[in-house]
């Protein structure tokens, strides 16, 4: 086994992932299983049975005060004071250009009480930035990712299996909903959501406490067939889902409204942060929308290669991967916006090959995820 670099931050599950002879890579400073298996078969895992991902590395932080609703509604694109409590809201955070900072999750526990939810490379820039916003409100940013490990488990099979060991009814438990309870006797925080397209839970436990729930649920997912997942898989599953990943298909260069976030910015309410920036880009129109394509062939388009129309050059790749499940080259990328439409056929420069690419309606694929939107009677 190749050694881990000594400076890679490591989460509390790390020992865990050597023990099952995982393939440790750098990931945003962090070292994290890439594989265990194969990616190819931990997505069709995922995809048709229950798997298992540690997500630790992602970064928790606490929001309290009397300002709290005030001071987040200010710092995020979506409606942090439409929540109810229990629930969870999908957001962009945006600076004052209107580009994006990250894409985070903001967890409701009440007016004066939330925790946000951010992408690992981007913990100590959020975490400044939050605490600069904050001057003048009166609230309290604690930064608590190494204390807190989170667990994802994900796939059609996983609400039946987990409920043999949890101590809460996980029926009950809305999408993007969370609850504060016991699983197999461990206190967690477990919410609806995840980043694979498929049902699933995510569950936040202190850091002591990992190992001992890691173990148990591994235990009751036998049933299920349940794998330990990777990286590897969790990119592709995402991008098959056609979920954002930061610093491939948005960051600070793209708007939420250029990416198909712009159902996160709530221009109605008080004024955020980049909102002057996203109205004038709202009035005037994009120049550039991310699209979905899927590639002609075998070859797979990748991060950065250009996109043309015939000889004129309209766009590039952000995500691209072979796709597993639905055996065909996808990818995601931006396009000018007089050559978005649906139906239209583009040319992918990759390598020294030209691949033909076409743009396709979003997702590409969606599984088992729950909706917010109750089913007609």
């Amino acid at each position: 086994m190749a050694k881990v670099k000594s400076e890679l931050k490591k989460t509390p599950l790390f020992e865990e992932h050597l023990r099952l002879n995982a393939k440790i890579v750098d990931f945003a400073g962090w070292a994290m299983p890439l594989q265990y298996s194969s990616i190819i078969e931990e997505v069709k895992v995922v995809r048709n049975g229950i798997g298992i991902f540690d997500v630790s590395h992602m970064g928790e932080f606490w929001v309290k005060g009397v300002d709290t609703e005030k001071f987040i509604d200010r710092v995020i694109t979506n409606s942090f004071s439409a929540l109810k409590n229990g629930e969870i809201c999908y957001s962009t955070m945006c600076n004052e250009n209107g580009g994006i900072m990250d894409d985070l999750l903001v967890y409701k526990f009440s007016s004066q009480k939330a925790m946000i939810v951010v992408n690992a490379s981007n913990i100590s820039k959020d975490f400044d930035w939050l605490k600069k916003q904050s001057e003048g409100f009166k609230v309290d940013i604690f930064d608590a990712t190494n204390e807190t490990a989170l667990i994802a488990v994900q796939g059609p099979k996983v609400e039946e299996i987990l409920q043999d060991i949890a101590q809460v009814v996980l029926k009950d438990i809305n999408y993007y909903c969370f609850t504060e309870g016991r699983i197999s006797g461990i206190k967690v925080l477990v919410s609806r959501t995840g980043y694979t397209g498929e049902d699933g839970f995510e569950m936040y436990v202190s850091s002591d406490a990992s190992i001992p729930l890691w173990r148990k649920i591994i235990e009751v997912g036998k049933s299920g067939g349940i794998k330990p997942c990777g990286l590897g898989a969790r990119d592709i599953l995402r991008l098959e889902s056609a979920y954002m990943l930061y610093g491939n298909d948005i960051d600070e260069n793209t708007t939420p409204l250029e990416a198909p976030l712009s159902w996160t910015v709530k221009f109605g309410k008080n004024d955020f942060i980049g909102k002057e920036a996203l109205l004038k880009q709202k009035e005037q129109g994009v120049g550039k929308v991310l699209r979905g394509f899927v590639i002609q062939g075998k070859s797979i388009a990748r991060h950065g290669d250009k996109i043309y129309k015939g000889d004129e050059e309209v766009g590039y790749i952000t995500s691209g991967t072979k796709s597993p499940t639905l055996e065909k080259s996808i990818a995601l990328g931006y396009v000018k916006k007089d050559v978005a439409k649906l139906g239209e056929e583009l040319v992918v420069k990759s390598r020294n090959k030209e691949l033909k690419a076409t743009i396709v309606k979003l997702p590409f694929y969606r599984g088992s995820v729950k909706s917010k939107v109750k089913p007609k009677k």
